[in-house]
């Protein structure tokens, strides 16, 4: 069933759930999200052009290991950081991606077992076997990268399809695929050799493009994501793409923020104009390059956590005065700077006597059309906007093709779609004074299949201003 957006001149022939959002000046509309972030990343381990799901640095590390020097693991971690309830990565390659192999003989010379890297790979694996300290005639398998024994086999022996078995039933052993040698014979002894490399493997990320990032972007529709950010990329085509496709996945019903952000050496003046160039509400551009741990992170590295921190934040949570996990931030603004920052839809991290916080929770909508007002300027206000289009959406197959299109189907589901916002009344996230009714206006004109419905309610921000006034006596 189709769900997305409408407007009278584009009603939809697929049966679904459609919402439409607009306010006037006075109004208070905005959204929410589950917690999930999707990123594509570079690696030289893992699943390749494939998505996968990581929750915490364990997993993380099992999956794509932990070089820093790969984004994969740099960035992936600095997003869990942010705290999201998961993230979903995907290995970005560039065609040329190859697996390392060796093939280990036996004691008579012979073509024996041959192992494979289970992902594409130039990690330096390497192997020793050597004979057994207590039975001689077996012989013991360590596998290494580089100087450091990621796991052992003690007392190998057997058939050569006995000890393919024992290789790969190893609960440690998440590295080599073992097979038999197509010459290989049934019976042999392994022969001895000493950190002897697996070789030939290739991370396949030279020529990474933007055409690659798209398709992983088009991957990720397929899930049910939140948030967007790119590992550090900076690239002004690939952003203007991924304004696009958020923009063509939020008329379909998937809503999703993208948060980006420049390279090392952008002024803030470059940042704003960037922001202003966007002018969409589900793109957060951000400014400040966090450190951490003694790493300096980009601005575009920085929005990596970003997007962690606001994708796990609740509805009634705001990234306003949010405390980062960051000990500084560079480059340092005036506040005059920030001010205008802020006012052009660039979200600021800044120091605030010894803590880096987020200024504000802006997205980069700061010139608003005639159906949006200043809320959607919001990261908070747009999460919770996108919550209610995805919950009430969700609520599709307890209502279509179960109701007769009169007036007691449709206040059934009147009924059921009050109770949502009950909860959200209950949560101060919305006034307590909603409402939620029968647009009678356009049911009058509704062809027999269609049913319109309303909601109307104050949305409740959180504090980011207080004012006190002081008089002295004497």
């Amino acid at each position: 069933m189709g769900t997305g957006t409408w407007n009278e001149k584009d009603r939809k022939k697929l049966p679904g759930f459609y919402n439409r959002f607009k306010t006037k000046a006075e109004e208070r509309l905005g959204s929410g999200i589950h917690g999930i972030v999707a990123m594509p990343v570079k690696s030289n381990w893992g699943p390749v052009k494939k998505i996968f799901s990581v929750k915490d640095l364990k997993e993380l590390k099992k999956l794509v290991g932990d070089n820093s020097n790969f984004t994969a693991y740099k960035l992936g971690r600095l997003t869990l950081l942010g705290n999201p309830k998961e993230l979903l990565l995907y290995r970005l390659t560039d065609g040329t991606e190859k697996v390392a192999s060796l093939t280990l003989k036996n004691i008579e010379g012979n073509e024996f077992v041959t192992l494979e890297t289970k992902y594409p790979t130039d990690r330096n694996f390497n192997i020793t076997i050597k004979p057994n300290l207590i039975e001689s005639d077996k012989k013991d398998f360590i596998f290494y990268e580089g100087t450091k024994a990621l796991f052992t086999i003690n007392a190998l022996y057997g058939t050569v399809e006995d000890i393919v078995e024992k290789i790969n039933s190893n609960v440690e052993n998440n590295y080599v695929i073992a097979k038999k040698a197509s010459t290989a014979n049934e019976n042999g002894v392994l022969e001895s050799i000493v950190n002897t490399p697996i070789i030939g493997g290739d991370n396949g990320i030279t020529n990474i493009t933007n055409q690659n990032y798209l398709e992983a972007m088009a991957e990720f529709e397929k899930y049910k994501i939140d948030g967007l950010c790119l590992d550090g990329i900076t690239d002004s085509s690939l952003h203007n793409a991924v304004k696009e496709w958020a923009a063509k996945n939020k008329e379909l019903g998937i809503n999703v923020i993208a948060y980006l952000g420049g390279a090392k050496e952008e002024k803030i003046e470059q940042a704003n104009t960037r922001s202003k160039q966007f002018n969409y509400e589900n793109i957060v551009n951000i400014y400040g390059g966090g450190i951490y741990e003694g790493v300096k992170y980009t601005p575009a590295e920085t929005a990596c956590y970003i997007a962690g921190l606001a994708t796990g934040q609740q509805l009634k949570e705001s990234l306003c005065n949010q405390k980062t996990i960051f000990e500084d931030v560079e480059p340092k603004l005036s506040t005059k700077e920030i001010e205008d920052a802020l006012a052009s839809g660039t979200l600021v991290v800044s120091t605030d006597d010894n803590d880096v916080v987020v200024v504000d929770d802006v997205n980069t909508l700061k010139n608003y059309p005639d159906d949006k007002s200043d809320v959607f300027g919001s990261i908070r206000a747009v999460k919770f906007m996108n919550a209610v289009d995805t919950d009430t959406a969700i609520k599709r197959k307890d209502f279509i093709g179960k109701f007769s299109n009169d007036d007691t189907g449709r206040t059934l589901i009147i009924c059921a779609l009050k109770g949502y916002f009950e909860t959200l009344a209950k949560e101060n996230v919305i006034g307590k004074d909603f409402t939620v009714k029968v647009d009678k206006e356009l049911q009058a004109t509704a062809k027999p299949d269609e049913f319109f419905w309303k909601w109307d309610a104050k949305y409740l921000d959180v504090i980011k201003k207080i004012y006190g006034t002081g008089y002295v006596r004497r």
